[in-house]
């Protein structure tokens, strides 16, 4: 059956782009090397019409490792290495806090519902949430998308779908919800 696709939300770290070895983070933007494939899934679903928006928790600027300023120079990175691809992202909403002191960190659903309002989408029902740990899955299960996990050895919930790469994903995706013969590989 064919369904639709109103927005993809992508976690960053692990999902988009190389992640820092584990107590470690992204605090500047000559660290941000994007994984293989990564591009090119943002640019199959750019084709498409499909809106992208990255939904990151950024706890290195509640520990102190970066300032918001960092923040925004390790994201202008990530858009200059898709442009250059021809891909893009329509927004990217972040969490700058600690564990445990806001709604938006995920799994909480503040950030993900916020990026379904900024794409004038009052429910996220039609939307996928694709991220590499539990904490994303359980992010887009609450806020009511469908969810991947990517695969890193970890078990998904039941309902999540399991994929090895962020262009796995984008394709799983784009096959469930558009005729094959409207797909033009970018």
């Amino acid at each position: 059956m064919i369904g639709r696709l109103d927005a993809v939300l992508l976690d960053r770290d692990g999902t988009i782009n190389v992640k820092a070895a584990e107590g470690r983070y992204i605090t500047g933007p000559e660290q941000l090397e994007l994984l293989p494939g990564a591009a090119e899934a943002i640019r199959l679903l750019n084709c498409t019409g499909v809106p992208v928006v990255v939904v990151t928790n950024q706890r290195g600027v509640a520990l102190g490792r970066m300032d918001e300023s960092d923040l925004r120079a390790v994201h202008a990175r990530l858009r200059a290495l898709l442009r250059d691809h021809d891909a893009w992202v329509d927004a990217i909403f972040y969490c700058p806090h600690d564990k445990g002191a806001c709604g938006c960190r995920k799994p909480g659903t503040l950030m993900l519902r916020r990026a379904g309002a900024y794409l004038g989408l009052t429910t996220l029902r039609h939307a996928v949430m694709i991220g590499d740990s539990s904490s994303d899955v359980e992010a887009g299960r609450r806020a009511g998308a469908r969810t991947v996990l990517l695969g890193t050895g970890q078990a998904a919930p039941e309902g999540t779908a399991v994929a090895p790469t962020l262009l796995d994903a984008t394709q799983r995706e784009l096959d469930r919800t558009a005729p094959r013969a409207h797909l033009a590989r970018a």
